[in-house]
């Protein structure tokens, strides 16, 4: 038994596939959804997502958004996404260092307001997921563990 996966973004249908399990962290924790899962609305953070598909795992770097589950689908609504084959390591490694050396060095002036210094937290921690999600385009872990979820 399988369950329908959309992942969409404002500009595109990233991924529309059947599939046997999604692994997501939304608002409360890490989660697994399957086939015939009770309904859930919940957000999610900025995260791996995980999908398996018989022996075939994707996986997708998500910048936050709403996760709706019902039985028969699974819905992302995501902030941002892309596949792993997507990501652009080397972008993806400046902007963390930019977001770093921002953090480090307190930015351009002396008044970092909290809202600016919250910004760049979330870049960089989007970041450091893409970094994730893009250097296991070639790494994908065995699916029967799946061992490196946590």
């Amino acid at each position: 038994m399988t369950i329908l996966c959309e992942i969409v973004t404002q500009e595109k249908l990233v991924y529309s596939e059947q599939v046997d399990m999604v692994v997501v962290d939304g608002a409360d924790g890490r989660m697994g959804i399957l086939p015939n899962h009770s309904p859930l609305l919940t957000t999610l953070n900025v995260s791996e997502l995980r999908v398996v598909a018989g022996d075939l795992e994707q996986t997708f770097a998500v910048g936050g958004g709403i996760l709706e589950v019902r039985p028969d689908r699974i819905t992302v609504l995501a902030d941002a996404a892309e596949h792993a084959d997507e990501v652009d390591v080397a972008r993806a490694k400046d902007a963390r260092d930019r977001a770093i050396s921002f953090l480090e060095g307190g930015g351009p002036s002396e008044e970092v307001t909290p809202e600016i210094r919250h910004n760049i937290s979330l870049a960089l921690e989007r970041a450091n997921v893409r970094l994730r999600v893009g250097s296991r385009r070639h790494n994908k872990p065995s699916v029967p563990g799946l061992e490196d979820v946590g």
